[in-house]
């Protein structure tokens, strides 16, 4: 079974999905996708469905929906070439060694196959552990193949429960981790002209995440762009003090006061503009920035 859940939810036995097209069967894959190959309580299940008051009868709509899904999964083994006598068990697997019932709850058996979140959380792992170790070549591609998994939100387009609302949230904390580390090792490989359009398109994206936006201005002024960076400092600015009315960080506040002095000290000078050598990173702020 592979089971896809960074963007729209996608799940598929033997090469075909079984992906329901309705919304609340399609609500318990996600959940039991969300945690492929463990057992998810019914208790669980029902309040991801019913948030509030369960209906009368809500185990017993569950235990329908849970049949739909297996009806899916037949489907889906019958649709291969019957196994040869002598097969192993993988390749004769039933719905119901599928989409498992234990006692309490229901377990989703991918059977050893691929999941899309578990690739990108050992991918992202390598690629942390390359930064500690200063590979940083290895850390941006290692960050770079875990976030390339992702093609939209997660579960993009499922209706989501309290259960799938704290699992989205998880995993986009874990990208955006993921997302200012490979940028992080992209800077300090001195790539800061090429991610310019990259942070462009991220900070449009993420409006007031800090240390995205704390980046762009350390690429741009690398690039010797410190008006265009302190404009990103300024719509940072803005946004979180509309959003939550707050200012940036001091971390960021001492970056843009940097900037500030770099361009004040550069413009009385009547020479043609030159490119600019940003001073030793001593200068700009401690952190992970630069």
């Amino acid at each position: 079974m592979d089971v896809r859940i960074l963007g729209g939810l996608s799940v598929q036995e033997n090469g075909v999905s079984v992906t329901p097209t309705a919304a609340a069967p399609q609500q318990v894959l996600a959940l039991l996708a969300a945690k492929a190959d463990q057992v998810v309580p019914v208790a669980v299940l029902v309040e991801e469905l019913w948030p509030s008051v369960p209906p009368r009868g809500a185990r017993a709509l569950l235990q329908g929906y849970v049949q739909e899904l297996r009806a899916l999964i037949t489907t889906a083994l019958r649709s291969g070439e019957p196994p040869e006598p002598g097969s192993s068990w993988l390749e004769r697997r039933t719905a119901d060694a599928v989409l498992v019932s234990l006692p309490g709850g229901y377990r989703l058996d991918t059977g050893g196959g691929t999941i899309d979140s578990s690739q990108f959380e050992r991918a992202t792992g390598a690629g942390y552990r390359a930064m500690e170790a200063g590979d940083l070549q290895r850390a941006a591609r290692r960050l770079g193949e875990g976030l390339a998994l992702w093609h939209g939100e997660a579960f993009a387009g499922v209706a989501a429960g309290p259960h799938l609302r704290e699992e989205i949230s998880r995993l986009e904390k874990s990208r955006l981790s993921a997302l200012d580390q490979w940028v992080e090792a992209q800077l300090r490989l001195g790539r800061h002209f090429e991610m310019i359009s990259d942070l462009s398109e991220l900070v449009a994206q993420y409006r007031t995440h800090e240390p995205l936006h704390g980046q762009f201005m350390v690429a741009l002024l690398r690039c010797g762009r410190r008006d265009e960076a302190l404009e990103v400092y300024q719509r940072l600015s803005n946004g979180l003090k509309k959003e939550s009315g707050v200012e940036p960080s001091a971390r960021l506040r001492r970056l843009q006061r940097s900037i500030l002095t770099l361009r004040d000290v550069a413009r009385p000078r009547s020479r043609p503009t030159l490119p600019v050598r940003v001073p030793a990173a001593s200068f700009l702020p401690a952190g992970s920035f630069v």
